[in-house]
């Protein structure tokens, strides 16, 4: 089941890169396999996570579908440096308060950490549904953290997922912040 989760999840995110549409299938597919591989690792908050993955798979389709087909284009955007301290510091602290109750009344594992990537795949999931270039840095700090989440859950094969994820997400962003100057350049 693992291994079915983690091709993918590759697809999804090459197909993000793109900006194809069918990622969303992809994503809500791996993230029903995901719930359960999780759950059973007792990362709590990760595998729950994977339920707003399902959700915010059939958000993102109906965004980018409704933005293909409007006449404005749904073209890649950024966030203010207001709107980033704001996400950021709700990451935080729903992390540190959601990492208390982890501890007081679960046997999960490294709360905080669990808690941490939870709240922000949830802000960067957000984020690629709006199409907001920052969602590629969330993303790294992100990955790069739940790398040594699952390595210490001995989830290799997924570990080594998320560091695939990790140079994906260099060309997600250059691929963007490409579409997005070419937007710049040509709005009046």
């Amino acid at each position: 089941m693992e291994i079915t989760a983690v091709l993918l999840a590759i697809l999804y995110l090459v197909l993000v890169v793109k900006q194809n549409i069918l990622c969303w299938l992809a994503g809500i597919i791996s993230s029903v396999l995901y719930f359960f591989i999780l759950r059973s690792a007792s990362l709590y908050m990760e595998a729950y996570l994977q339920i707003f993955y399902v959700f915010m798979g059939f958000y993102g389709w109906s965004q980018w579908r409704m933005g293909r087909s409007s006449r404005n284009n749904f073209v890649v955007n950024t966030w203010s440096k207001s709107k980033h301290f704001f996400a950021i510091s709700l990451i935080l602290i729903f992390s540190s308060i959601s990492s208390f109750f982890l501890k007081s009344f679960t046997d999960a594992a490294l709360p905080f950490f669990d808690a941490l990537v939870t709240y922000g795949a949830i802000v960067a999931t957000y984020m690629v549904a709006k199409k907001l270039l920052e969602n590629w840095i969330y993303w790294l700090v992100i990955d790069s953290i739940s790398i040594l989440l699952f390595i210490s859950r001995d989830l290799l094969l997924t570990a080594f997922l998320f560091g695939i994820y990790v140079v994906i997400i260099f060309f997600g962003y250059k691929s963007w912040n490409k579409i997005l100057k070419e937007n710049n350049a040509a709005t009046p």
